[in-house]
């Protein structure tokens, strides 16, 4: 047994009512001894624009021609009365009802400025209503009208208020998906760009290994072979999440942790480059999640730089500390600036901002320069990690 859902139920109701406050006109108009077919005509038209399910509607017939048709027909229907000798033409909540709806319609669908033409139109077709009948602008008619008025306000005020709403929905919907793709974009920077830098470094160590070095090519290569690898293995979780728009799409992003970091300096190393891990032994794995995540991209991205501007480097040492109620991280090398790099692969420049992004918006700090001293590079952050 199949349930009804109260959606359903409300626009069942709402498409009775219509139809049978129409059918009252249509009653009251021959009770006058009125011929029924111009109210017919107002009323179909209105009923059509309002009820034509939103799946089958043609595509000509926009919010605009919607709500401006029926309500055009209205307002000729009664001009047409005032100008002849007829005599006064009821009106009925049928005919009122569908000229709120329309209102309604037009307030919240139909685009600026078409929304405050078409409403406009509803308005002065369901404030002329009553003169059909009394034939003038004096006796009920002002009465009348501030009822009008009243419908009128309530109608546009409620369709205002959730057109607003469907604004704001859709500006949080872009936000989100912007958001989503700045940080898709800063993944693909983070793991599959750090991972094929690496491999491009290796490679041409394997090129100056095979003329000297041959019988020790294969640390090189199983290097290259495990950066491939990690490099797959990133840009499939990458597409995963652009395949998947739900909400544990987010959960399968690929992040990392402290002790990834370990893994992250061992697989650095080269036969050029000697990488080394300092851990404090008050470094431990209580730190907040978001912040151990935010400590591997600066380790990672920190690395990859290396590899792109300083690939004449022989130590890259990493250093991790709790100072307090904080986490420092501190990447330096020796390196001069020399590379051997291709200018394709040397990067935007951008990896530095999105990282100082992601540090400050953890209450961090983010400094990278030369080093103190020395000859080579330092990129330092600290983060807020609590009390231990």
């Amino acid at each position: 047994m199949r349930s009804t859902s109260p959606r359903g139920c409300v626009r069942g109701f709402g498409v009775g009512f219509l139809v049978a406050a129409a059918v009252y006109d249509l009653l009251i108009a021959s009770g006058f001894g009125q011929a029924p077919w111009p109210s017919a005509a107002v009323l179909l038209a209105g009923l059509a624009a309002v009820l034509w399910p939103d799946g089958r509607r043609p595509r000509w017939l926009t919010p605009q021609l919607r709500t401006a048709g029926p309500a055009l027909i209205s307002v000729l229907f009664t001009t047409g009365v005032l100008l002849t000798d007829r005599a006064e033409v009821p009106f009925g909540p049928g005919e009122v009802a569908i000229l709120l709806s329309l209102l309604f319609i037009a307030v919240r669908h139909c685009p600026w400025p078409w929304a405050l033409l078409c409403g406009v139109l509803d308005g002065v077709a369901l404030l002329l209503l009553p003169v059909r009948y009394f034939r003038s602008l004096q006796d009920e008619v002002p009465a009348y009208a501030a009822i009008g008025l009243f419908l009128i306000g309530l109608t546009a005020g409620l369709a205002a208020y959730l057109r607003s709403l469907d604004y704001r929905r859709t500006v949080a919907v872009v936000d989100t998906r912007r958001a989503e793709r700045v940080a898709i974009a800063a993944d693909l920077h983070d793991f599959v760009a750090h991972h094929v830098t690496g491999i491009l470094v290796q490679t041409q160590v394997a090129r100056m290994m095979a003329e000297r070095q041959p019988q020790d090519l294969d640390p090189v290569l199983a290097g290259i072979e495990h950066a491939a690898t990690e490099a797959l293995a990133s840009m499939r979780r990458t597409v995963g999440v652009l395949r998947d728009t739900g909400p544990e799409a987010a959960d399968r992003r690929p992040v990392g942790d402290l002790a990834g970091i370990s893994d992250l300096v061992e697989g650095f190393a080269s036969p050029v480059q000697q990488s080394v891990l300092h851990r404090d032994p008050d470094v431990s794995d209580d730190v907040p999640h978001e912040v151990q995540a935010a400590a591997f991209r600066v380790v990672q991205e920190a690395l990859t730089n290396v590899r792109r501007h300083a690939a004449d480097a022989t130590r890259v040492t990493v250093h991790l500390a709790r100072p307090g109620d904080r986490l420092e991280v501190r990447v330096e090398d020796d390196g001069q600036g020399g590379t051997q790099l291709p200018e394709a692969a040397h990067g935007g420049g951008f990896g530095l901002v999105g990282l100082t992004e992601r540090v400050t918006a953890l209450g961090g700090e983010l400094r990278a320069g030369p080093r103190a001293g020395g000859a080579g590079w330092q990129v330092r952050a600290a983060f807020p990690a609590g009390k231990r």
